[in-house]
């Protein structure tokens, strides 16, 4: 297992604590594009400089790749998204994707909309139901192999989403709508099923809400989510999958700007945002 950190003066490899700089010629997508990327970042560590001290301040683990999301994949979100979206009609929709053999996939950002460790999520201006989605997101290379994970962060505009399920694209994506990090987790073992996925919300330093779920709640097995994902679509620099949500706060519930969001998956580690 390698733990792959992106920073402001360059890629770094841990494993068992120990921190390299990756080699010049690597890069996230070179990572992406390999056939065996975890053979790949293995090579890279053997080739990594003298160690140095863990950093301060970290990236996004992404590049070049698209991040996608799927849906209702948990018992918990299917209730939510149904008693959401009730009184506009679309109630059934999420019932009978929840047991359908094809899953609900949606593109959820890019590169330039998602957000660092540490950096502010945001919130759409016209929406007045916003919460955050705490989410094992699977790391894909060009050819739909999951090779490692990472934890994300699908903000979701609740009310405009419960609205009419045709405004999903608005509800998902708009600036600072993902978050991604601290790292990513290069390994060819899926999590275990009763690896814990933790959200906790402050608001002035005081807990408001928090919550957990296990990977294993999750309906479908997540090899099946990749190979939906890649039917009839290419990813050259491969791509990054959300694989849904089992933490819903309650109804009354919503974001406010200056709250923060910490969102904890191990070995993965602690992903930490404010909201702007």
């Amino acid at each position: 297992m390698i733990h792959l950190h992106a920073t402001l003066g360059g890629l770094l490899l841990e494993q068992l604590g120990v921190f390299r700089p990756a080699p010049r010629d690597f890069s996230i997508d070179s990572l992406f594009r390999a056939a065996d990327p975890v053979a790949f970042a293995q090579a890279a560590l053997a080739a990594a400089g003298a160690p140095v001290p863990p950093p301060t301040h970290r990236l996004a683990p992404l590049q070049s790749q698209e991040i996608w999301a799927a849906g209702v994949t948990y018992l918990r979100s299917k209730s939510a998204r149904m008693a959401e979206s009730r009184d506009a009609g679309g109630g059934t929709f999420y019932d009978k994707v929840y047991d359908a053999d094809r899953p609900e996939l949606f593109f959820k950002a890019t590169p330039h909309r998602t957000v660092a460790p540490d950096a502010p999520v945001r919130i759409r201006a016209d929406a007045r139901w916003s919460v955050p989605e705490p989410e094992l997101t699977l790391a894909l290379n060009a050819a739909g192999r999951i090779f490692g994970y990472t934890i994300g962060n699908d903000m979701s505009s609740r009310d405009i989403e419960g609205e009419n399920p045709l405004y999903l694209p608005q509800a998902k994506v708009y600036d600072g709508c993902a978050a991604l990090g601290p790292c990513l987790v290069v390994t060819a073992d899926l999590p275990a099923p009763d690896t814990p996925i933790r959200l906790e919300i402050l608001r002035a330093g005081q807990t408001v809400f928090s919550g957990e779920t296990q990977v294993g709640r999750i309906r479908r097995p997540l090899p099946s989510l990749a190979d939906w994902l890649f039917r009839e679509n290419r990813f050259p620099s491969g791509a990054y999958l959300m694989t849904g949500t089992g933490i819903v706060p309650p109804d009354e519930f919503t974001l406010h700007s200056g709250d923060e969001v910490r969102i904890s998956l191990p070995p993965v580690g602690t992903l930490r945002n404010s909201v702007a």
